[in-house]
């Protein structure tokens, strides 16, 4: 990053343009709370198409409130599904350990649904909700080249082909991703990390599978350093198939495809259940992901910001990774709004604001791995503990994380 002055904008230099890089679920959330704000803004995306990464997505009552507050969910209500409960099995034996319910209970209890939907269709829906916005400039196939930092704000220098463009706006936030071009700008040691852990992601059509895997359910297998998790999509047509295991990743890249073969190998008996196996020994096509994590670094400089992964993207274990990303724009769109004449000042009170919630949310992913991937005696304790709380219970031990609000 260039800095060429310093200073705070003040309200006669000031004007509302806000520069998104990014244009992933946090990046578009991000447009559409700000547009609402009143802010005027700019998504640079360097993808000429807005394509699939991965295959399904679970949203929770704190984010799926917050894409209904925008409007998001008339886009998107013909793609989710309401799962009813989720059931949690051992590997070994097979047999479930305890119901969770999901369904009406979430949505009574939390004042909002839990969403599950393909990750396409999410972004799709924030796409069309983009698009209809007037204050928001989506250019998708421009590359953010540099940024620089001066008294009005920052100037941003974007290429598209062989054009080159700059332009002057109030603030820079990246919401490009684990691998942001943003953060290494500003933050060149705050690099991702390969955090042991290597997911398994594949789709099948419950057509190929006995009836019973076509209810509303998610279902959830814990075994020895692995875990294996099964949820519809598509209106219980398809289901989305996440194995996570204990890895090394020693290759150049961060996703490739899968040998199935290989999983298989991994979640062979009699460590697991005929019923996982059916569904690992079903899928045709494999992707695996190492898991990357970008620790507690630093959040913002000047009126430049990171959001969703590009901040803190962490582990899967209690599936808030879009979630953490949702919240970010929430809370980022209310700090500007309150002080739109002191950028740097709004974005450090939203860094403030969200890192203390984001790093609890890290801890429990962290944690929850670690009891996901017990074995021997502790898993046995695990079950156990799990059997005598009941469902209920074990939902309620979510309530800090499913019941919040931005304000």
């Amino acid at each position: 990053m260039r800095v060429e002055g310093k200073g705070s904008l003040t309200p006669s230099t000031a004007s509302r343009t806000i520069v998104i890089a990014g244009a992933g679920i946090g990046g578009l959330t991000a447009a559409l709370a700000l547009a609402k704000r009143r802010f005027h803004v700019i998504v640079v995306e360097r993808a000429a198409q807005l394509e699939e990464v991965g295959a399904g997505i679970q949203l929770s009552p704190n984010a799926s409130r917050i894409l209904i507050e925008l409007g998001v969910d008339k886009h998107l209500a013909p793609h989710v599904v309401v799962p009813d409960d989720i059931s949690v099995f051992a590997a070994r034996s097979g047999h479930e350990i305890v119901r969770i319910p999901i369904g009406d209970t979430i949505s009574f209890r939390y004042g909002a649904p839990y969403w599950i939907v393909r990750r396409a269709d999410l972004q799709a829906a924030l796409l069309a909700a983009v698009k209809q916005h007037p204050d928001i400039d989506l250019r998708l196939g421009s590359q953010l080249e540099d940024f620089a930092v001066h008294a009005k704000g920052v100037t941003v220098a974007q290429r598209k082909g062989i054009d080159r463009v700059t332009e002057q706006a109030v603030g820079l936030i990246g919401a490009d991703g684990v691998w942001s071009t943003v953060r290494s700008r500003l933050f060149d040691q705050a690099r991702p990390q390969f955090c042991g852990h290597v997911a398994w992601r594949g789709v099948l059509n419950t057509d190929q599978l006995p009836r019973e895997y076509r209810e509303t359910r998610v279902r959830l297998w814990l075994g020895p350093n692995a875990h294996l998790v099964a949820y519809p999509m598509q209106g219980g047509r398809q289901l989305n198939i996440v194995a996570i295991v204990t890895s090394r990743w020693n290759r150049p890249g961060w996703n490739e495809d899968g040998d199935p073969k290989e999983i298989g190998i991994r979640f062979a008996p009699p460590r697991w259940p005929g019923a996982a196996r059916l569904l690992i020994g079903t899928v045709g096509e494999w992707r695996r992901f190492a898991l990357f994590e970008v620790g507690d670094n630093p959040w913002c400089k000047g009126p430049v910001a990171l959001l969703g992964d590009a901040a803190h993207a962490m582990l899967p274990f209690v599936a808030q990774g879009a979630a953490m990303a949702i919240e970010d724009a929430a809370v980022l769109s209310q700090c500007l709004a309150e002080q739109p004449a002191n950028i740097p000042e709004a974005l450090r009170h939203y860094a403030a604001k969200r890192k203390a919630r984001v790093n609890r949310v890290r801890h429990a992913a962290e944690s929850t791995g670690r009891i996901y991937h017990m074995q021997g005696l502790p898993a046995l304790a695990r079950n156990t503990t799990m059997r005598l709380f009941g469902g209920r219970r074990l939902l309620s031990r979510q309530d800090w994380i499913y019941d919040w609000r931005a304000s």
